[in-house]
């Protein structure tokens, strides 16, 4: 069975002092706030993170919007998933992880805290000279190389990726090393499309509302669709727009569309279109941690840039702001990360 994402237990407390911490908990939609909690003790076969920074995922917004049906997600409720931090204590019969390693983590949930505990599965070692706010991002990058796998891209077709967000700016870097004939991206604005052509996209779209259809804008270039559509959007409705861009023999990869569709999806276009819809995280624990370290090296060759795109950090302390800052759908708000050691220095 391959491993799943997991919540660290914490033990909410209704005081102060030593032996506890500040975490964040979302007590239900919209309505996130600092709590105390006992710092938790490792277990045998577990290391103890002193978090560092955690960036807020489009995945994150999503539960704080309240827009994740009952069966995925009840209220109270942790959040925060880009992890990067320190290991401060190894627990009993773990081999090889150390005390003052700096690492990112992956399939951990909640960690918007100053500590957490997880076993050596989700931890991966970062070079010290990697500045933990950039190696945070880190935790995205195999499901986006799992993405490019899946998508089969050759330097025949044309490929598509819908949104330039935290997750599909980066993907744009990675898809760009796998030599599609072209390399779209969509988005709803400016700042975000100037960077997906640095970032080595062929051709941008302006969208001009977030329910305008990607055809009707993209289609006299691209008239026949494209080969491999991926869409790095929220909505679960992206998906119906995703199989109509998508061509004769088309692939999609669902990087995207996590959340709900509200809208009819007509089954029948991907059957009449021979298409192929492949979901993008990792189906064996093995390729996991194989994407993992592909991913650092991609980051530490300068291949992906997971600093360019932090646009905003905040103090756990005002966690509350930082995600009203990243609900606010802007082309200046891109990563905004939380500061879970310190509260000096904040934008």
């Amino acid at each position: 069975m391959v491993s799943k994402m997991t919540v660290p237990s914490m033990q909410l407390v209704d005081h102060d002092g030593e032996g506890t911490q500040m975490c964040a908990v979302l007590s239900n939609i919209e309505q996130i706030e600092v709590k105390r909690a006992e710092i938790p003790e490792p277990a045998p076969g577990e290391v103890r993170i002193k978090v560092k920074w955690v960036g807020i995922c489009g995945s994150d917004v999503e539960v704080y919007r309240g827009a994740r049906e009952p069966e995925f997600i009840s209220y109270p409720t942790r959040l925060g998933h880009e992890v990067a931090g320190v290991i401060d204590k190894v627990g009993e019969n773990v081999l090889g992880l150390q005390e003052g390693d700096h690492v990112a983590l992956r399939y951990i949930w909640g960690a918007f805290a100053e500590y957490v505990c997880c076993d050596p599965f989700s931890v991966k070692v970062l070079p010290k000279e990697l500045p933990l706010i950039e190696g945070s991002l880190i935790e995205v990058v195999p499901a986006l190389i799992s993405a490019a796998e899946n998508a089969d891209i050759s330097p025949n077709k044309n490929v598509l990726i819908m949104g330039q967000g935290v997750s599909g700016l980066a993907l744009t870097q990675v898809i760009k090393l796998y030599s599609p004939k072209n390399l779209v991206v969509t988005d709803l604005f400016d700042e975000k499309l100037e960077l997906a052509k640095k970032y080595g996209a062929t051709h941008t779209y302006k969208m001009p509302s977030a329910d305008s259809k990607t055809m009707d804008v993209v289609g006299k270039d691209f008239p026949e669709g494209f080969d491999v559509v991926i869409p790095c959007l929220l909505e679960g409705s992206g998906m119906v727009d995703a199989i109509d861009a998508a061509a004769q023999n088309g692939r999609i990869v669902m990087y995207g569309c996590i959340g709900t569709c509200h809208e009819p999806v007509d089954f029948f276009k991907v059957h009449k279109k021979r298409l192929d819809i492949l979901s993008t995280e990792p189906k064996r624990d093995i390729d996991n941690r194989r994407y993992f370290d592909e991913g650092l090296k991609l980051v530490m060759d300068g291949l992906v840039n997971t600093k360019e795109t932090i646009t905003h950090t905040f103090p756990l302390s005002q966690v509350d702001e930082a995600f009203k800052t990243r609900n606010n759908h802007r082309g200046d708000t891109i990563h905004v990360m939380i500061d879970c050691e310190g509260d000096a220095n904040h934008d």
